[in-house]
């Protein structure tokens, strides 16, 4: 019953049948197919490739400003107020994470406010993407005050008092920040020329090589990173700021040796915030679907903490660290200091690589949910825009934040008519009212900052997942974490990257080998190890491997056939004359025999090895499937004439099946099927 069941299933699937004739790759070449003769000269290409046209002209200036692309279609009545809300409502958000992150990139928190307005309104007219909200991003921050403080630490800058030798120098802050913003700005700088380089050179696939584990481990270790560095604005600690390799562990070690010194009311303050913030998150996900706009926890925490601050003169009285003075109005345009550029290039090139990977990876996402695409290229010269003219106005480098993306998409936001509100936003703070917020206690900001790092540290989530289903690429993203916390963000991203490549060449040396079987009544083929019903061709022997054959793997691939296709392998025979005979059993084992004359004398200049297959006849034919097999170079295809040789040496065919014309340049295989060799053989 359950074989009759079977067939009716069978018969009730549909099927197809094909009659052709058997092709060969020679076949191929020289009857069937010719290549297309190439009559442009090089000379034409390139006056093709800069020749001027208006429709040419047209076509670059809608890619270089995008919004020239949907302004003049703009929706008003169906768009403007959710975009004008949704900006609003991200602008609220942008305004303290502006102000929090500018003491990660260990500048002034004026100069946070700077660079949420100046690059969110450049990328209103060159970005590519609707929904992203650039401007100060944790991360970058970070990488960014890491260079500054290693540039400009806080031994340069010791003053000893003029009448009083016998005292401990005191740092000359406002020095040391004006050096640390020079540094920033010049590393801005330099991020931008590099952004706008990479995408007028079409360079927009380096990101292929920052892979997601590498990323999402990296950015948990940069979390990491992060709260350390707030824990003594928590605890109103007074701290060194460490930079280089095992600088989390330093500044982790100076926290808990001057722990003792924790200021209280700086520390309530904070845990108070932390904790509402906390809850307001968690109101704002449960309820998402009913609210309107998120409740905006952060200015709320500002206000709340600028107020009680001021009312109670807590800087005065209980010695809590403030923002302190913030200028009013906009500075005017300066150069950088072009004399950093020697000792900021190399740091450059890692900024400017991970904030386009942010950019670019939430673009994507984004432009996937709603139904359009992003120009990779187009966003690396948007981001080195932003970050090359915000430079000379005393900004610092810039990317995109998940959680301002998330407000702008969930508030409605349509367009970057979004963005260009909440820039508006901040301008209006840094123009009107920020003095307002020179009350605002440091530790408001670090409990800012340390709840936006819930998401980043859910990504420690990823663990088990990887664990289920690639161990390599939880090894990437555990190398990647670990590296980044001990070494540092800067070396431990070059580390992470090696290491991502070295899998690559380690996937490639250690590829899957198998057997093929065919399973009846089907044109499929399956390893005769794993499953039951794939049956072998008798005398022949199908060898699939999933990987290329370049000179790293051949010989590996070389071993693997001959220990997956047992059969004589090699013989090195003296003598024309001698013969040469092959005994076949049902065991799996290989024997050694001396074949010289009659059984059983000796010879010791010549041997053979005879080997027992699994089938009841010799194996006659060789198939390789190079299904898998993307290219081949000249050394593998050398250790493939060469095993082709010595099987041949013995009567046993090897053809290749399946064999891609752009990876046999170096060797030409006989494309051939199955049924042939079997009706050859007969």
């Amino acid at each position: 019953m359950e074989q009759e069941a079977a067939r009716e299933d069978a018969d009730s699937q549909p099927t197809y049948r094909i009659e052709r004739p058997v092709y060969s790759e020679a076949l191929i070449r020289s009857k069937l197919l010719s290549r297309k003769e190439n009559s442009i000269t090089l000379r034409e290409r390139l006056a093709n490739h800069f020749r001027c046209s208006s429709a040419r002209a047209r076509a670059a200036v809608l890619s270089f400003l995008p919004i020239l692309t949907w302004l003049p279609s703009y929706p008003v009545r169906r768009f403007l107020f959710s975009d004008v809300v949704s900006g609003l409502s991200t602008g609220v958000v942008q305004l303290p994470q502006g102000l929090a992150y500018a003491m990660l990139a260990a500048v002034p928190p004026v100069y946070g406010l700077y660079s949420s307005f100046y690059p969110v309104l450049l990328y209103t007219f060159f970005g590519t993407s609707r929904h992203i909200s650039v401007g100060t991003f944790a991360v970058m921050s970070l990488m960014i005050g890491g260079v500054a403080v290693r540039e400009a630490p806080d031994d340069m800058f010791n003053v000893l008092p003029a009448n009083a030798s016998n005292m401990s120098a005191t740092v000359d802050t406002e020095a040391r920040d004006a050096r640390r913003v020079q540094v920033a700005v010049m590393l801005t700088t330099l991020v931008g020329i590099i952004q706008i380089l990479f995408g007028v050179l079409r360079f927009g696939f380096v990101t292929i090589y920052l892979t997601e584990p590498l990323v999402r481990g990296f950015t948990t270790a940069a979390s990491l990173h992060v709260f350390v560095s707030q824990l003594k604005y928590l605890l109103g600690v007074k701290t060194q700021r460490f930079c280089g390799v095992l600088s989390i562990v330093y500044s982790l070690k100076a926290v808990l040796w001057n722990i003792t010194s924790t200021n209280v009311a700086t520390l309530i303050l904070g845990l108070v915030g932390i904790v509402f913030l906390y809850l307001v998150k968690y109101v704002n996900e449960r309820f998402k679907k009913k609210l309107p706009v998120p409740i905006p926890g952060e200015i709320i925490v500002v206000m709340v903490s600028t107020g009680v601050s001021y009312g109670l003169s807590l800087s005065d009285d209980y010695m809590v660290d403030v923002v302190g003075k913030i200028p009013t109005g906009l500075l005017p345009p300066a150069a950088p200091d072009f004399s950093l550029f020697p000792r900021l290039i190399t740091d450059s090139f890692t900024v400017a690589i991970v904030g386009f990977s942010m950019d670019i990876s939430l673009a994507k996402t984004f432009a996937l949910k709603h139904g359009y695409s992003v120009d990779g290229n187009q966003e690396l010269i948007a981001l080195g825009l932003c970050n090359f003219i915000s430079s000379f106005f005393q900004t610092f480098a810039i990317s995109c934040s998940m959680s301002r993306t998330l407000v702008q998409e969930s508030t409605g936001g349509k367009t970057q008519i979004a963005g260009l509100m909440a820039s508006l936003v901040v301008l209006l703070v840094v123009v009107a009212i920020g003095f307002v917020f020179q009350p605002l206690p440091q530790t408001a900001l670090a409990a800012i900052i340390m709840v936006n790092l819930l998401g980043m540290f859910k990504q420690f989530r990823d663990i088990p997942n990887l664990w289920r289903t690639s161990k390599i690429e939880l090894a990437i993203w555990l190398v990647a974490c670990a590296a980044s916390v001990l070494l540092g963000l800067d070396y431990g991203l070059l580390v992470a990257v090696l290491f991502a490549m070295l899998t690559v060449i380690y996937r490639t040396q250690s590829p899957k080998s198998s057997v093929l079987g065919h399973v009846p009544g089907t044109g499929l083929y399956y390893d005769v190890d794993e499953y039951e019903e794939a049956a072998e061709y008798e005398g022949i022997k199908i060898f699939h491997s999933n990987s290329s054959i370049y000179f790293a793997n051949s010989d590996l691939y070389v071993t693997s056939l001959k220990e997956k296709v047992i059969l004589i392998l090699f013989l090195r025979l003296q003598y024309g004359k001698q013969e040469v005979t092959r005994e076949v059993s049902s065991d799996n084992h290989v024997a050694v025999q001396h074949i010289n004359g009659p059984v059983g004398d000796s010879c010791p200049d010549v041997d053979s090895e005879v080997v027992h297959l699994k089938t009841p006849n010799a194996v006659h034919s060789i198939v390789l499937d190079w299904t898998p097999v993307t290219f081949i170079d000249s050394v593998g295809a050398k250790a493939i004439k060469q095993v082709s040789k010595e099987y041949a040496a013995v009567g046993v065919r090897v053809v290749i099946a399946a064999c891609s014309s752009k990876s046999s340049h170096d060797f030409s295989p006989t494309v051939i099927i199955i049924s042939e060799l079997c009706s050859t053989r007969a």
